[in-house]
């Protein structure tokens, strides 16, 4: 058994991440790979900012490979879950922190790809402190810079992908 957490993705969100996994280790190696060769033939490696340059994106690319690989392998592909309000990964949450109203998705910032919500962690200090709570409820959590900062949960829906 893994150790890693389970992560709640849409299909869309699970095929789009799935088709830039494959993308980035097909046809993205091999386009790093050429960029990488090219450079080398100009000469000394120690002066070439091509080639440095192209390795560090090679270094990005393989760690992205890594993230998205175990991202879809823990992955839990559904719909988001039906509001009951309580607050879960996959739902949209309004709520009252440090005295102002925020709404934002709790859950992995891939699913919300392209939409102006923001997205907190399930593992963040915030979604721990809320994960379970019901609307009405209030909680406090402790930031990491060691203030005390209180949440009321106004409002728990379904995320509808926007």
């Amino acid at each position: 058994m893994s150790d890693a957490p389970v992560t709640f993705l849409t299909q869309d969100a699970y095929d789009r991440l799935a088709a830039e996994l494959e993308h980035l280790s097909t046809t993205g190696r091999e386009e790093i790979a050429k960029r990488i060769e090219a450079a080398r033939e100009e000469g000394d490696l120690k002066e070439n900012g091509g080639y440095h340059a192209a390795k560090d994106e090679q270094g990005k690319q393989e760690a992205r490979i890594r993230t998205l690989q175990e991202l879809l392998k823990n992955a839990k592909v559904g719909e988001a879950p039906e509001s009951t309000g309580v607050v879960e990964p996959g739902t949209v949450v309004t709520a009252v922190i440090a005295g102002g109203e925020e709404v934002f998705l709790l859950g992995n910032r891939e699913i919300a790809a392209g939409s102006e919500l923001d997205v907190y962690s399930e593992a963040s200090p915030l979604g721990t402190a809320i994960l379970g709570r019901k609307e009405g409820e209030k909680t406090s959590y402790t930031a990491p810079n060691g203030r005390e900062i209180t949440v009321e949960i106004l409002k728990v829906e379904t995320y509808n992908g926007r």
